[in-house]
C-alpha cells in the first residue's frame, strides 16, 4: 500500500504505474495544516479520475484523526463511488472505529455510495490502540490491521523504543497485532513502512523479516519500493514448484487411499497439503 501525499495529485499517475496493490491518498501527516482544504479537493478529484484505473490499483484515503477538526470534511470529500476504504489513524479503542463507522455511513448515504461498502484498515500507532488490537480487529468494517513500527514515528515516540533493523524491540507488538488479525479472520495483515528511500537492500531485509513473521505486505512511501516488496512477498518460482509438487504427491497418495506421503524426505499429510494449496493460490493472486 503506497502512500501519496494528498496535496500532490500529479504524483498519483506515477504511483499507479509502479503497480502497488493499493495507493493511500494521505490527508493526515503528509499534509500541512495550511494545505488541508486544498488537499481534500485534490484527493476528491483523484478518486473521481483514477478509481477505475487500468492497473487495477485500489484507492484508499487516510483522513485526519477523530480529534482533528478536519475529519468530517475529509470524509465528506473522500467517501464517493470508487473509493475502496479508509486507513484510520491513531486509534485508541474500538469506540474510535465505531465513531468512524457512524460518520462513514452518513457520508455513504449522502454521497451515493452503497451503505457498508467502504472498508477500514486500522493503523495501530498509539500505545492504547496496540494494547487493544484484538477489539479493534473485530470492530465494524475493519478488514486489516497495520502494525506501524517505523523508525522515529508515532509508535516509537509512544513506546520510547530504540529502533533496530532486526526489530526485537517491536517483535512482541508485531506478533500480537498479527495474531489479532488472523484471529479476526482478516485475509491480510500489513506491517509498517521502511522509511529510508534509497536503501533498497535494507528494505528487502526488513520486508523478509516481516514476511518470515507472517505478514502479507507493508505500507510504502516511494514508488521505487513497490517492486522489491512485491518480490519479497510473492512466492518465488522455486517455492511454487516445491508446493505444487507437494500437492501432486499428496493427491497421488490419496488416490490410493493413503492419508500421508513421504515428499522429498518430509512426512506430509492433509494439514501440509492445505498449506501448500494456500501458498500456490496466493501466488496466483499476486501474479494476476
Amino acid at each position: 500500500m503506497l502512500f501519496v501525499p494528498g496535496q500532490q495529485p500529479t504524483w498519483v499517475p506515477k504511483a499507479l504505474r509502479a503497480r502497488p496493490d493499493a495507493i493511500i491518498l494521505d490527508l493526515e501527516d503528509a499534509v500541512a495544516e495550511s494545505a488541508k482544504a486544498s488537499a481534500r479537493e485534490s484527493v476528491a478529484a483523484s478518486i473521481r479520475e483514477y478509481a477505475h484505473n487500468d492497473e487495477g490499483v485500489d484507492i484508499w484515503v487516510r483522513p485526519n484523526s477523530l480529534e482533528s477538526p478536519n475529519v468530517g470534511f475529509d470524509l465528506a470529500a473522500a467517501i464517493q463511488p470508487g473509493l475502496t476504504g479508509l486507513v484510520l489513524p491513531k486509534l485508541s479503542s474500538r469506540d474510535d472505529v465505531v465513531r468512524y463507522d457512524a460518520l462513514t455511513t452518513h457520508f455513504e448515504l449522502k454521497n451515493g455510495v452503497q451503505a457498508g461498502t467502504i472498508e477500514f484498515v486500522a493503523s495501530l500507532e498509539t500505545a492504547q490502540g496496540m494494547a487493544r488490537c484484538e477489539e479493534i480487529a473485530s470492530a465494524p468494517r475493519v478488514v486489516c490491521l497495520i502494525g506501524a513500527t517505523a523508525r522515529d514515528a508515532d509508535t516509537g515516540r509512544a513506546l520510547k523504543f530504540r529502533w533496530s533493523l532486526e526489530g526485537l524491540e517491536t517483535l512482541y507488538i508485531r506478533s500480537r497485532i498479527l495474531l489479532a488479525a488472523r484471529a479476526a479472520g482478516h485475509q491480510y495483515a500489513v506491517c509498517g513502512m521502511w522509511q529510508d528511500i534509497h536503501d533498497l537492500d535494507g528494505l528487502r531485509t526488513f520486508a523478509n523479516l516481516q514476511r518470515d513473521l507472517g505478514y502479507d505486505g507493508q505500507t510504502l512511501i516511494h514508488p521505487s519500493h513497490v517492486a522489491p516488496v512485491h518480490e519479497v512477498y510473492t512466492p518465488s518460482a522455486e517455492e511454487i514448484e516445491f508446493y505444487q509438487g507437494m500437492i501432486d504427491a499428496f493427491e497421488q497418495a490419496a488416490a490410493t487411499g493413503a492419508g500421508s506421503v513421504d515428499y522429498r524426505g518430509q512426512h506430509i499429510d492433509t494439514a501440509h497439503m492445505q498449506t501448500a494449496r494456500a501458498i500456490v493460490a496466493s501466488a496466483g493472486r499476486a501474479r494476476h
